[in-house]
């Protein structure tokens, strides 16, 4: 008997405008409170504690990055919570209010080392745990009738996080310049409760997959039957196919693959990108604000990076890497990451020259960091939305979130390895720029050298790989880089 295929929808799910209004709202709210944290510690919080201003911009910088390093490292326990035990909708809301409980204390508590260090605990949490759990949500709201339109929601769901980071970037420092850190910080709480009211008011809407319970096979049971029974086989990881199925231990060995692939490398890109909250920061704040006629905050700077990833994601997809294909050398996954580290390495030799000048006595216009801001978004397109698809499609079904975590994982070890390097002090002005363009460099050589031998392994809908020869048939391909 023959099955009926579902006749084509081409309308988004009505549920979907309360979860992109939701993200739109607390991103807004993230990078609201994020993009002023660094100079909020250096020009209030850490003013009387730390007078020495060297020792001040340190000591923020080390807050700011181990307070980024939980938030990426809360990802892990919230998707884990959602899939096994609570479900995503219950996962999301109950975080976005102790996320909203982070806001108050941030604006509440502006003057309290202790009630402000917790607000930032709370929003990392709240912040991190949700994280995994929206984006997944948006996925599960559709079905074979409207699958084709996934890509084009996500698509949307990504503009959206820039956009909330482009006006945040621009308004909330204008606010703590203006009207003080309770209301600059007390703007971002009030976008987060509105985020919360507008995800709760599609309760009755959205389509929500339970969660699974324990999982038998999962990544951790494997490597725990592997270990007991070493010896079984080849690899050490044979000896789990005496507890679990051939196809989760091959997920197993794809994971530690990737890993090997990811760990090493990615976490330097991170350790370059997200302090341009921190170090660009306070670089800009030795600048001339003036640019035009304009006065730009240094806080503001970072607005520089959404609006740039708005217009260079479609150039490069429709233009570039195209144009690359055409010239018989197409700019493969593994191609772009490491020329992504060494691009973004590039950024901040840029920025490290302009330090050099400015400690020689020159006074430099803020304007100039738009060149290194620009170098640098081109390396995250390359890094960051390149390896996120990457490890994604390296795994099979069932080690997806793992691939996931592990992604999330070189994020947060970039921060403590920044944190750390902060509280240390270990490099000051212009050595620091081109201390992490050093390592950068390095990664991006070691990476394209581990990528020549590393055996792409695309995952469709089936879960097992196969051999070259029969990938057509079973929709796995498999080619070397």
């Amino acid at each position: 008997m023959a099955t009926s295929v579902p006749a084509q929808n081409n309308k988004f799910p009505p549920q979907i405008p309360f979860i992109i209004g939701n993200e739109a709202c607390e991103r807004f709210s993230f990078y609201g409170m994020r993009n002023i944290l660094t100079m909020f510690l250096i020009q209030y919080l850490l003013l009387e504690a730390v007078p020495e201003k060297g020792l001040r911009e340190a000591e923020a910088k080390s807050l700011m990055h181990t307070f980024m390093a939980g938030v990426y490292f809360f990802p892990l326990i919230g998707g884990y919570l959602a899939d096994r035990f609570f479900g995503k909708y219950r996962i999301i809301l109950g975080l976005s209010l102790v996320y909203c409980l982070g806001h108050l204390c941030l604006a509440l508590f502006e003057d309290s080392r202790n009630g402000f260090f917790a607000g930032l605990a709370l929003i990392a949490i709240g912040s991190g745990g949700i994280k995994p759990c929206v984006s997944a949500m948006v996925g599960d709201q559709f079905n074979e009738s409207n699958s084709h339109l996934v890509k084009k929601v996500f698509a949307i769901f990504y503009w959206t996080i820039n956009f909330g980071s482009f006006f945040a970037s621009l308004s909330i420092p204008l606010l703590l310049k203006h009207y003080g850190p309770s209301v600059a910080f007390g703007i971002p709480g009030v976008l987060m409760f509105i985020a919360t009211l507008i995800f709760w008011a599609g309760r009755h809407r959205y389509v929500k997959v339970p969660p699974t319970g324990a999982n038998p096979h999962s990544f951790l049971k494997v490597v725990g039957s592997a270990l007991r029974n070493r010896g079984q086989g080849k690899s050490w990881l044979d000896g789990a196919k005496r507890e679990h199925p051939e196809e989760a231990v091959d997920g197993v060995r794809a994971v530690f693959r990737i890993s090997g692939l990811l760990l090493p490398f990615v976490p330097f890109f991170w350790m370059l990108f997200d302090q341009k909250a921190s170090t660009w920061v306070v670089q800009a704040s030795a600048m001339d604000p003036h640019v035009f006629g304009f006065e730009f905050l240094p806080s503001q700077m970072q607005s520089i990076n959404p609006a740039l990833v708005m217009v260079l994601i479609p150039l490069l997809t429709a233009v570039v890497y195209p144009a690359f294909q055409r010239g018989g050398w197409e700019l493969t996954p593994l191609r772009r990451m490491p020329l992504g580290l060494a691009i973004g390495a590039m950024s901040f030799i840029i920025a490290g020259i302009f330090q050099v000048q400015m400690e020689g006595g020159a006074t430099l216009s803020i304007g100039w960091q738009f060149l290194p801001y620009v170098v640098l978004t081109l390396a995250e397109i390359l890094v960051s939305t390149t390896g996120l698809e990457f490890a994604y499609t390296q795994a099979p079904r069932e080690m997806k979130g793992t691939i996931q975590s592990v992604w999330l994982l070189t994020t947060t070890l970039a921060n403590v390895a920044v944190a750390i390097a902060s509280k240390l002090n270990v490099f000051s002005g212009s050595g620091q720029f081109f201390f992490y363009a050093g390592f950068a460099l390095v990664a991006a050589v070691g990476m394209a050298l581990v990528a020549r031998r590393y055996v792409v392994r695309d995952y469709y809908q089936t879960s097992a790989p196969v051999p070259t020869e029969e990938r057509t048939a079973a929709g796995v391909t498999a080619k070397t880089a």
